[in-house]
């Protein structure tokens, strides 16, 4: 594992200019946040050694590299989802390989429903927390403390300062923001009522698919992070309805522009 994360690290290193310190993983219909992204060099997960490749529509499949409100950044344009076949470490690679490019900050984002009965479609959560339900730990088996510790601290799992930062970006630009917790989950079926309600039941805010594996390997590695979730649709009684992965995307797309004006600013300030 170690071989393999250094030289996918040497091989973008060799095609990479700059030392950047902030990562950047974008989810279902976020991808957009590269149009921002200046001085770019694109490097498609196919060309990258041991990379996987994303199978699923709306994860473009890029790794981007630039300067996002001119500070050097690298972008993940598409992640890696456990549903898709992959084991844990394959979802949360790209993270180690970020950290051995130097990256000090990652942000994540993604689309998520809310069980939240005050959330409406369209909200922007700031993730304070997590609920990891998935049958898989990233960080099971043998442990290299070249990596991080065996037993990671989660207690700030989603930075306190970062959190801080990004609310008052929002209060500026009169954006709303909630909080709350995200639930991880397999998928790929959106969930039952049931579901819902039992998510809520125990502590949830809001469920997806992603972001805690990878959460979870960007704390072991010590880096400090910042999560967001766009609200795309509604697991509360009364205001459940059919859902699409289309109609998620289309959510998605209307919400990011609110979204990429956290990030940038927030991006400034690390």
């Amino acid at each position: 594992m170690l071989q393999k994360i250094q030289e996918t690290a040497d091989f973008l290193k060799s095609k990479i200019k700059t030392n950047p310190k902030t990562g950047i993983i974008l989810g279902t219909g976020l991808g957009n946040l590269v149009t921002q992204i200046t001085e770019t060099t694109e490097i498609p997960y196919e060309t990258i050694p041991n990379f996987p490749v994303s199978t699923v529509e709306g994860h473009s499949g890029k790794l981007i590299v630039g300067l996002l409100g001119g500070v050097e950044v690298v972008a993940m344009q598409g992640r890696f989802h456990y549903y898709e076949g992959y084991d844990m470490k394959a979802v949360t690679f790209p993270v180690r390989v970020m950290k051995a490019l130097g990256i000090e900050n990652l942000l994540v984002s993604n689309a998520s429903g809310g069980v939240h009965p005050d959330f409406e479609i369209g909200d922007l959560m700031i993730i304070t927390d997590h609920l990891n339900l998935f049958p898989e730990h990233p960080l099971r088996g043998k442990n290299f403390a070249e990596l991080g510790p065996r037993f990671p601290d989660m207690s700030n799992a989603y930075s306190k300062e970062l959190i801080v930062k990004a609310k008052n970006i929002a209060a500026k630009n009169n954006i709303k923001v909630v909080e709350g917790v995200y639930v991880g989950t397999t998928g790929p079926t959106f969930e039952t009522p049931a579901e819902y309600k039992y998510f809520r039941t125990i502590g949830g805010d809001a469920v997806g698919m992603s972001t805690v594996p990878e959460v979870i390997v960007a704390n072991h590695s010590g880096m400090k992070v910042f999560g967001m979730s766009i609200i795309t649709d509604l697991g509360v009684p009364g205001k459940i309805v059919e859902v699409t992965h289309e109609e998620v995307q289309e959510i998605g797309n209307k919400v990011q522009p609110l979204m990429t004006l956290i990030m940038k600013e927030l991006v400034k300030e690390l």
